[in-house]
This record gives structure tokens, C-alpha cells and sequence, in this order.
């Protein structure tokens, strides 16, 4: 099969998320200006560089209430800080039920009865005992192609790690299982790894 994206799949559900897979969440926490917190899982999410390390997540759709965009990216605006909590299997429930589109002024942390630890480097919380937290400063909004789709780009200021994640002095996956985003409404976890030798 063959399909160009502008004249249609002629599908049930769009084939594309199911095709880029898996995918890593980065489960994105923010502050309003005035305080409100924020709390919002994004699956076009990944680390873009390492020295300074760097992360980036996309928000492709908006809210009535927000400006073209969604809170996640309207609270980043106005602070200029985010952190990434990395989502682990155990979690699982909790971080789709932040995924709702719920208004500003809803503390989805409260929502989702998590927990939270201000952040160390900026002015922002975390979600409390997440395997991992990348504090981040905001180094640029790239405006994308369609409607309400921006590209949110961060230097990494700051890396927590849980203590039972970490085997011989390594972050160890397998201790947490990391959530993954799959197509459709699917979702996975990866609880085996192996490694390969580069040529070079």
C-alpha cells in the first residue's frame, strides 16, 4: 500500500503514529506565571543533543482557553522552564488520566493524586518518584507546519535519577519498565534489552 498524507489513507484510523513506534513519553510538567501547575504527557518527545544535553517534545493540538496552543506550552511561554518526568509501567494510570483536556485551572497532579518535589534548578515541580526528572530551560518554540503544532526545545539544567534504578553505576530500564507509545490507543513497555557492538 501506498497513500499520499494529502489526499487521505482511505483507512479506519490513521496508520501514521502506529508506523513511528515506539515512541518514548515525555510527561511534561509546567507553572503558570500566577502558579497554576500543570501536568500533560507528550509522545512526540525524545533527547536531540548531548553536550549541552537536550530534549524536545511537540504539541500538535489547542485549547478554547489557550491561545492557538495548549497549557504545557502557554505555561513555558510565560516561565521559560519545563521538566520531563520519564513515565514508568506502574504509572500508567495516572499519566493517561492527565492527558485529558482539562481546563487551566486544573492542578492535574491533584487530579491524578500524584505527589510532587520542586524542582532544583528552576521554578517548576516534578512529579514525585518518577525513575527519572530532566530539569529544563526553555531554548526555543519552533512554530511547525499546521494548525497548533509547535516543537518546544530545552537545555537540560538538572537530572534526577532514582536510587533503584541504578545497577553498577548504570540507569537500568528493566528496574522500571518504561512506558512507550504505540499507535492507535496502544501502548508498551520495555522490559528486555540487548546491546550491539558498533563497528567503529
Amino acid at each position: 500500500m501506498f497513500y499520499k498524507p494529502e489526499d487521505g489513507h482511505g483507512l479506519p484510523h490513521n496508520p501514521f503514529n502506529a508506523i513511528v513506534t515506539p515512541r518514548p513519553i515525555g510527561w511534561i510538567s509546567t507553572r503558570s506565571a500566577d502558579g497554576t501547575e500543570n501536568l500533560a504527557p507528550y509522545s512526540f518527545f525524545n533527547a536531540v543533543a548531548y553536550f549541552p544535553p537536550q530534549v524536545m517534545f511537540s504539541s500538535t493540538s489547542a485549547k478554547d482557553d489557550r491561545d492557538g496552543t495548549k497549557d504545557s506550552v502557554g505555561n513555558i511561554r510565560e516561565t521559560g522552564v519545563f521538566c520531563v518526568n520519564i513515565v514508568e509501567y506502574a504509572m500508567r494510570d495516572a499519566m493517561n488520566l492527565t492527558s485529558g483536556s482539562y481546563g487551566r485551572d486544573v492542578d492535574e497532579f491533584a487530579l491524578a493524586g500524584l505527589h510532587r518535589e520542586e524542582c532544583q534548578t528552576i521554578a517548576c515541580s516534578r512529579v514525585k518518584g518518577t525513575p527519572a526528572a530532566l530539569e529544563c530551560k526553555l531554548t526555543q518554540i519552533v512554530q511547525l507546519p499546521g494548525e497548533a503544532n509547535f516543537a518546544v526545545f530545552g537545555e537540560v539544567t538538572g537530572v534526577h535519577m532514582r536510587d533503584d534504578c541504578m545497577v553498577d553505576g548504570m540507569f537500568d530500564v528493566t528496574t522500571y519498565q518504561p512506558l512507550a507509545r504505540m499507535g492507535y490507543m496502544d501502548y508498551a513497555r520495555v522490559t528486555d534489552v540487548f546491546s550491539l557492538k558498533r563497528p567503529d
